[in-house]
């Protein structure tokens, strides 16, 4: 299909109503196969395709003069090979009387976060279940996911019913125990259609096999199936995507995500809570008198405010919320593990904002759907945890509006999406703490001082010889007049951090106290020297983030492991070889050095009052040494 007749058929299904759906199931159950029947019959495919179909079938055996309608969708060489969907496809088509967007989710147990991603956007999801085995731990997986995400509305196909002879008795088997479970996790709207996707029964005609059944054929189900999407009664959610003045205005453009906007109306512009009246509601096509939910537009208000892209213009009489720490429901993409304390990303609506995650309240065994204690989250698992954002963002909760109460979480070095969450509400600690106006703040505390304050971070391998330095950096200091405090790792796991041990998560909580500890230090005016092995990037970039610009320093000791191994005066580097140390920086633990530190020690050359020295001299640089006002 070219390109142009592609951009057709998407008109065409915008003037229509409107379907999304997913289909889902286990290896083998045949949904790319009904996916590519549900195509062929609604006349989605090209001559072109359809021969290809027949050329392409014919070579993997065509059954009974059956096209294998799977390799419509299948057309990656790793799915044929391993007979399963290994990641979402979607496909739209059109019947005369509603238009589909139609989305394959995987089958392998493996990619419940594909699943769910896709889930969110779907009014109804397609579960398929082969009738020689019924009713799977996966079905029950991937109907929960739906639950999730939101989706209220559940076809079962139970598919292959000829393989099992048309039996009416297996099929009423199957839908009861469906049943049962459906009630158990939330899902009352269910309708059961016995099919065969490689036959044809019941999925678009009605079939012969099957007299027994009264119900609907597929498509007849999901011609007529109730979508009316109920955002456009929500109130007004418009997301602020760009800002661009006119002729003699300031046009704010975006998606409405919720409700609807005239000429007229009040509206709030959130975070900053501004109000103001709506003038003019603009497309390419010229004004509207109304737009609503899923429309992109451009309005322009009668007085000039300050709105910013990722800003929210809601109704004024009722606004979203406000708040930087959430319960909410994560699922874990990556394959490196969640970290608890560690700094992401999290991008909610068109806002990209910093973001830790706590240590999870429970994770869900998505095959029992018991609530198991976790410290962590590792791929592919779903956790109920708590989120803490570094400034407030406007939200609603993602039962009101799946658009405004989801979010993904980004890794801030690889960019790549890592989870995809939803928030249930704000923890009220985020509306009844607020910051306490101090008036001897830390310019005041610094000009006590008589020096500017910052943070000066030492890093590198056990045994590099960090605290060495460190207490030489304070004693010279010291002599001129500096006020000081050094933070040691050994000194500190003797008391605020000896609860954690040396696992990747306790690492990351180690240095994330000790960042906040120097945070409070630098507003006290000191100058806060840390030596930490502090083996991960992240970590030390959450640290540089906590104080000023100009007020952290990275020290990199540099040695090679193998003099740190002969300095090994705690003899640890032996015990790790032993492997009666788990866990050990530079052994059978990462460490990742810094790209660009503001003083790079070769610590294995040089000597260690030299590189004193060398750091005095860049705080002297960096002005740390002048008089604050």
């Amino acid at each position: 299909m070219n390109r142009l007749t592609h951009l057709h058929r998407l008109e065409a299904i915008e003037r229509k109503s409107l379907l999304r759906l997913i289909t889902c199931g286990s290896v083998g159950d045949g949904k790319s196969t009904l996916i590519g029947r549900l195509l062929g019959e609604s006349k989605m495919l090209d001559e072109h395709q359809l021969s290809a179909l027949e050329a392409d079938s014919r070579k993997l055996g065509m059954q009974d003069d059956e096209f294998d309608f799977a390799l419509v969708l299948d057309g990656l060489m790793a799915e044929r090979e391993q007979s399963m969907t290994i990641d979402v496809a979607y496909r739209v088509f059109s019947t005369g009387r509603r238009s589909f967007i139609v989305y394959d989710a995987p089958g392998n147990e493996q990619y419940p976060a594909n699943m769910a991603t896709e889930a969110s956007m779907a009014s109804v999801g397609v579960i398929l279940v082969d009738a020689r085995k019924g009713v799977l731990t996966q079905t029950r997986r991937q109907s929960y996911i739906a639950s999730l995400v939101g989706i209220r509305r559940v076809v079962l196909a139970v598919n292959k019913l000829d393989l099992v002879g048309y039996s009416r008795e297996v099929f009423e088997s199957i839908q009861d125990a469906y049943r049962r479970f459906a009630q158990t996790i939330g899902l009352g709207d269910v309708t059961c259609i016995p099919i065969s996707a490689l036959k044809g029964d019941n999925v678009t005609q009605r079939s012969e096999n099957t007299d027994w059944f009264e119900g609907p054929t597929l498509i007849e189900y999901l011609e007529t199936v109730d979508a009316e999407d109920d955002s456009e009664r929500r109130p007004l959610r418009m997301l602020v995507q760009s800002v661009r003045r006119g002729n003699l205005d300031l046009r704010f453009s975006g998606r409405i995500v919720g409700g609807s906007v005239r000429a007229g109306d009040r509206i709030r512009v959130l975070p900053s809570g501004k109000e103001s009246v709506v003038s003019r509601v603009i497309t390419p096509d010229g004004d509207l008198a109304i737009a609503i939910a899923g429309e992109p537009v451009t309005v322009t208000l009668a007085d000039e405010i300050d709105i910013s892209r990722g800003d929210m213009i809601c109704s004024a009489e009722s606004p979203a919320a406000i708040a930087d720490q959430f319960e909410t429901t994560l699922i874990w993409m990556s394959d490196e593990d969640m970290l608890p304390g560690r700094s992401y990303l999290m991008k909610i609506g068109a806002r990209t904002v910093g973001v830790s995650v706590a240590t999870p309240k429970y994770k869900v065994n998505v095959n029992t759907l018991e609530h198991l204690a976790a410290r962590t989250l590792h791929r592919n698992d779903i956790g109920v945890c708590n989120v803490n954002l570094d400034e407030p963002v406007p939200f609603d909760a993602y039962a009101e509006n799946r658009t405004t109460g989801s979010f993904i979480l980004i890794d801030p070095s690889s960019h790549a999406t890592i989870g995809a969450g939803m928030l249930h509400f704000a923890l009220r600690r985020s509306q009844n703490i607020h910051w306490q106006a101090i008036e001897v703040n830390r310019q005041a505390h610094a000009a006590l001082n008589g020096h500017r304050p910052c943070v000066v971070w030492f890093t590198g391998l056990s045994g590099a010889g960090k605290s060495t330095i460190a207490n030489l950096v304070e004693k010279k200091l010291h002599a001129m007049g500096r006020h000081t405090y050094l933070l040691d790792g050994d000194n500190v796991r003797h008391g605020l951090n000896k609860d954690l041990g040396f696992t990747e998560a306790d690492r990351v909580e180690n240095i994330r106290r000790v960042a906040e500890v120097a945070r409070l230090m630098v507003d006290a005016g000191l100058i806060v020297l840390v030596s930490f092995i502090s083996p991960f990037a992240a970590e030390r970039r959450m640290a540089r983030s906590l104080v000023g610009e100009n007020e952290f320093c990275e020290v990199f000791v540099d040695v090679p492991i193998e003099v740190a191994e002969q300095r090994d005066a705690k003899g640890l580097y032996k015990k790790a070889r032993r492997g009666e140390l788990k866990n050990f920086t530079g052994i059978d633990s990462p460490y990742e050095p810094p790209a660009r530190p503001e003083i790079h020690i070769h610590a294995a050359s040089s000597a260690p009052d030299d590189a004193a020295e060398q750091v005095v001299a860049k705080l002297a640089e960096m002005s740390i040494f002048n008089r604050a006002h």
